[in-house]
């Protein structure tokens, strides 16, 4: 049978029709004071294009007015230095050592629901209950050997450079005796105090690389703590701190059944590293 109405296939929008969308999309806002387009919106605002025209030329260029992403600019005058020496500890590190990035997720809350959960089924996606109860915070220090994708955890009812020295204490007691041993961490207080220099004073072989300030996408634990953040603890449900402690070592112990490394590539390594060119770091 054959349709009284076939139906047309799309116009391919003109070079010209294109530009007029993508200056207006790129260089202006919409009149009516929001903050970003709609398709809709901005065919409006043309008068002589379709919606569906607007949406064309946005996927043909790779433009997406409704997505908004966050940055942050490191205003270390060393940048280059310290970001440098951190990258070659990824791309060639020292024979016989290990490296370790190391950071703590601060203030981790055991949530438990008040309402009982509704399960996933077909058609239903799992739900938790609205109101939740705070049963206290956690801590997580995490030490991920670049080498082996292997992670140390050992969680902290408090954040204190003595908590972050005993771990430090933990990561040397891992390794061999005589391995040499480089740390990567963040500027924070904690990690710069007597107690931390007495520690490195005492051991040696253990050598501190602290990454620029506002650059914490440098330390390759913070993937890890993502995706911990994302498997464990955004929708977990914990009775008590201890029940947090407990989920997040098991979640540990699991990962490091099947640990993989994270392949650090750097996409032109003769250029000199800036501090406008991290999107050049995979």
């Amino acid at each position: 049978m054959v349709s009284l109405h076939p139906g047309r296939t799309p116009k391919t929008p003109t070079a010209k029709l294109e530009a007029r969308v993508l200056n207006r999309t790129l260089k202006h806002l919409p009149k009516d004071g929001s903050t970003h387009w709609s398709s809709r919106k901005l065919a409006a605002e043309l008068g002589d294009v379709s919606f569906s025209a607007v949406q064309r030329t946005w996927r043909k260029h790779g433009v997406q007015p409704h997505r908004l992403d966050t940055h942050m600019v490191s205003n270390d005058p060393d940048f280059e230095t310290k970001a440098a020496d951190v990258i070659g500890l990824y791309l060639q590190p020292p024979a016989h050592a290990a490296v370790f990035c190391v950071d703590e997720k601060m203030a981790i809350q055991a949530l438990d629901r008040k309402d009982r959960m509704l399960p996933l089924s077909p058609g239903r996606a799992q739900s938790h209950g609205f109101e939740y109860k705070r049963n206290g915070t956690l801590s997580l220090f995490a030490a991920l050997n670049t080498g082996t994708g292997e992670v140390l955890g050992k969680s902290a009812t408090r954040h204190t450079s003595e908590q972050f020295v005993t771990f430090l204490e933990d990561i040397l007691a891992s390794q061999p005796r005589r391995r040499e041993i480089h740390v990567i961490c963040d500027n924070v207080s904690s990690h710069k105090t007597p107690l931390v220099q007495v520690f490195l004073a005492k051991h040696q072989r253990v050598h501190m690389h602290y990454t620029p300030t506002y650059s914490s996408w440098l330390n390759q634990v913070e993937n890890w703590f993502a995706r911990i953040q994302r498997d464990v603890i955004s929708r977990g449900v914990f009775t008590s701190v201890k029940d947090l402690d407990k989920k997040l070592m098991r979640y540990i112990r699991q990962y490091n059944k099947d640990p993989k490394p994270l392949k650090w590539a750097y996409a032109d390594p003769t250029q000199r590293i800036t501090s406008d060119s991290s999107d050049s770091v995979d």
